[in-house]
């Protein structure tokens, strides 16, 4: 079954992804996925988040763990250096053999991945000091959390024109709610409309340059309060 539904891909840059049958659409960027995600989610997400103020500990949401990529890369920069991450995963069609991607990985980056893979849903998982995670197996539009939970929000939904109901103007609002004052959001869209929507429910946002085979991506942060 899994196989009929999950196919695992190579991207551009070496690194695996995989393709979802149901929606015809790959997890990552064929132009290369560990390039992508380092590019959206590490260096204009968390990298970003890390150095205001000076952070060592950043709450992190991801919707959608899909392949656990950006879940390790998070690991990885956690452990280089030395901050704590809590990281909260929301994912509705869990992927069921996350070994289809070790291929080519580093050894620690292999048994890291396997270990994001295999932790239980619904309950903390310690990975190491550095890093705790709790996957969630729910449809991200019926979840809620606390106000200013969440320091970082990692918006790796499918794309709107694939699941348009993640990309409303109701999930941002409460989304915006979720964040702490100064919270970043950062997606790898660059849509007019989700940009407009998002300034819409009260986000500053700005485009950025994107990954390889994408000209921009969006970065949202929520104003520090007055």
């Amino acid at each position: 079954m899994t196989k009929e539904i999950f196919r695992r891909i190579r991207t551009g840059d070496g690194s695996w992804t995989v393709r979802h049958a149901a929606f015809a659409e790959t997890y990552h960027s064929i132009h290369g996925a560990r390039t992508e995600s380092m590019h959206v989610f590490i260096r204009n997400g968390l990298a970003y988040v890390a150095a205001l103020g000076g952070k060592k500990s950043v709450a992190v949401l991801e919707m959608g763990l899909g392949t656990g990529l950006n879940a390790l890369l998070s690991y990885e920069y956690a452990r280089s250096q030395g901050i704590k991450i809590r990281y909260t995963a929301v994912e509705k069609f869990p992927l069921q053999n996350g070994e289809i991607l070790l291929e080519g990985l580093p050894e620690h980056e292999a048994r890291i991945l396997s270990e994001i893979h295999r932790c239980p849903w619904h309950a903390p998982c310690e990975l190491d000091a550095f890093f705790e995670l709790q996957k969630v197996r729910a449809d991200f539009t019926d979840k809620t959390f606390p106000a200013e939970t969440f320091d970082l929000i990692y918006y790796d939904a499918f794309s709107p024109n694939i699941q348009p109901e993640l990309w409303t103007p109701e999930l941002f609002r409460r989304m915006f709610a979720w964040l702490r004052p100064g919270g970043v959001w950062v997606t790898y869209v660059a849509k007019g409309q989700v940009r407009r929507d998002l300034q819409a429910v009260g986000f500053a946002t700005e485009r950025l340059p994107g990954p390889p085979g994408k000209r921009e991506m969006l970065r949202a942060v929520k104003p520090e309060k007055s």
